[in-house]
């Protein structure tokens, strides 16, 4: 393993800690702070550093711009080409989210471009809400689709409990298990595994993402969840310490990624 890649994997796996706890910003006011510098966010510390770049990260505002602006820096110092990409990162165990609203093309039919795109505009801030709230990075959206990171540097070494927790807040949140009944039909899937995690990168854009195997098994599954359902993979409910008796057992056949999952009903 070379130096670049130890120090990522340090960082992604929360080893951080210590070098965040030595920081002197953090003895300048106020909390919130930035999780990996600790730059204030807020007056009066946060107005004299935030036009340095020291303000929150829009895949995480617990995390400041300026941390992953120099992580992406030394991703450009220390590339690994892959396929002409730049790659900068590590292989660490993570847990996975994926919700994404279900029969958003019939809902669309169904409504006025403006309703749909203020639909689709609240599942958004809502995700985002729920997500920040659990300390997820929000990977990204796609379409009708939300992806929430959980690593250890932010979630600690309990992410799979913290991300299941995610999946059962964001249902809530959309109206599944009231009495009205959801506004935006999701469906969700929950996985822990090891996946590349860090920057990727070409044509002078970069980005912060995971790649590899459970990212795929994770967005297989949660197209397979019904409404108002978690699939969630036995490693994830194992590592979350979650009982897994009374749970329905679903076998899936997933474009070439078989899978047995538990079926977690919110309600």
């Amino acid at each position: 393993m070379t130096t670049a890649e130890q120090q990522w994997r340090d960082l992604l796996s929360g080893k951080h800690a210590d070098h965040a706890s030595k920081s002197p910003f953090r003895f300048i006011p106020a909390n919130p702070r930035c999780k990996l510098c600790q730059a204030p966010f807020r007056a009066p510390g946060g107005l004299l550093f935030r036009p340095f770049g020291f303000s929150p990260w829009a895949k995480n505002p617990k995390i400041c711009g300026r941390c992953f602006k120099e992580i992406d820096k030394h991703a450009r110092r220390c590339p690994t080409p892959v396929d002409g990409e730049m790659v900068a990162g590590a292989e660490v165990e993570l847990s996975m989210l994926f919700a994404d609203v279900r029969g958003s093309s019939k809902l669309a039919r169904g409504m006025s471009v403006v309703d749909f795109t203020n639909l689709m505009s609240r599942f958004y801030e809502v995700s985002k809400r729920v997500l920040f709230e659990a300390d997820a990075i929000v990977e990204k959206f796609v379409g009708d689709e939300v992806v929430g990171l959980f690593l250890p540097f932010m979630t600690g070494q309990n992410h799979a409990d913290v991300a299941l927790t995610a999946a059962e807040d964001l249902l809530r949140a959309t109206g599944h298990g009231s009495d009205e009944g959801p506004w935006a039909p999701l469906g969700a899937a929950v996985h822990t595994g090891t996946a590349f995690v860090g920057i990727v990168g070409s044509m002078g854009t970069s980005d912060f993402t995971a790649l590899g195997a459970p990212m795929n098994l994770t967005a297989h599954l949660a197209s397979q969840a019904a409404i108002g359902e978690i699939l969630v993979t036995d490693a994830a409910m194992r590592s979350a310490g979650r009982p897994l008796e009374g749970l329905e057992h679903r076998h899936l056949s997933l474009k070439g990624h078989p899978a047995d999952a538990l079926v977690y009903p919110v309600s």
